[in-house]
């Protein structure tokens, strides 16, 4: 059951674990010059989708998609008129698209090393095949901000991280280039703008399509969310604790209470509850610091 909204004129394509897609009615995601994107409330940890769900979360992160994308002048994948199309029932949550190719690339820029990266870094002294100096903690900061790409799995599969040099064959030099610089400068912005907030910008992910009319490449889905991004407080961190303004009350409490086996338990009220404010907060933070 995936939660999804039943819309006239519309077929939906596609559920994902958070998102749902849809084409107008007739069409299909391979045709389809545009698309209606829909941030569900659904929240994932560990690959799979948990409930109950977190109030609001679709709406906030759809917003904050795009004041990051106002903010840093970045081109935009709305199709023409997108708010006035766009049907009442998921105004507000959705972003009605212009098509894009997506590239099977995951472009992620490291500021810190933490999750994922920290565990290669302590196999193999590494992330990605970059190099990194020796006896680096988790929630150090980096010498400067990484790239470090993953390939894009087909669905049911993990995402796997991968070299640039991979990123390469997967979509062509130049487009690799392209996204990968793209991809290190947004970062650089968003986390100049996060540290206004007193906040630190550990981590991102991007994701890049090319407009299927114009050819041009475009920052696409979320931008700078705290589903796609950690954001930590600074204060206190400088103080040695990590306060996370993403999902990571649900991933610590889902850790300490599932072994991984059969379906995951319901998560309590108050980790819902707790959630739901460490959004709220965020959001205000960085919209209220940067105007």
């Amino acid at each position: 059951m995936t939660g999804a909204a039943e819309l006239a004129g519309w077929h939906l394509a596609y559920s994902g674990k958070v998102r749902d897609l849809y084409v107008p009615e007739g069409a299909t995601l391979h045709e389809a010059p545009e698309m209606l994107m829909v941030a569900s409330d659904r929240v994932s940890a560990f690959d799979r989708v948990l409930e109950p769900a977190i109030p609001g979360k679709g709406e906030l992160l759809t917003t904050l998609t795009r004041w990051w994308t106002e903010r840093l002048g970045l081109p935009t994948q709305l199709a023409d008129g997108a708010d006035d199309r766009t049907p009442e029932a998921v105004r507000g949550r959705a972003m009605l698209v212009r098509m894009l190719d997506m590239l099977p690339v995951e472009c992620v820029v490291r500021g810190r090393v933490t999750g994922s990266g920290l565990k290669e870094y302590q196999r193999v002294g590494s992330i990605s095949g970059v190099a990194l100096p020796e006896g680096l903690r988790d929630g150090d900061a980096l010498p400067e901000p990484i790239y470090t790409p993953a390939w894009k799995a087909p669905q049911g599969e993990h995402d796997e991280n991968v070299s640039f040099e991979r990123t390469v064959e997967l979509v062509g030099a130049a487009d690799a280039d392209a996204i990968r610089d793209m991809s290190l400068s947004v970062y650089a912005m968003g986390a100049a703008i996060a540290e206004e907030a007193g906040l630190v910008l550990a981590d991102t992910k991007f994701e890049f399509g090319r407009d299927r009319l114009t050819g041009e490449l475009v920052l696409a889905d979320e931008v700078l969310t705290p589903d796609s991004s950690r954001y930590w407080d600074a204060a206190a961190l400088a103080e040695g604790r990590v306060e996370s303004f993403d999902k990571q009350i649900v991933r610590d409490w889902l850790a300490a209470n599932w072994d991984g086996e059969g379906d995951p338990p319901r998560l309590p009220a108050d980790v819902v509850e707790r959630t739901a404010a460490r959004y709220r907060e965020l959001f205000d933070r960085l919209t209220s610091s940067a105007g």
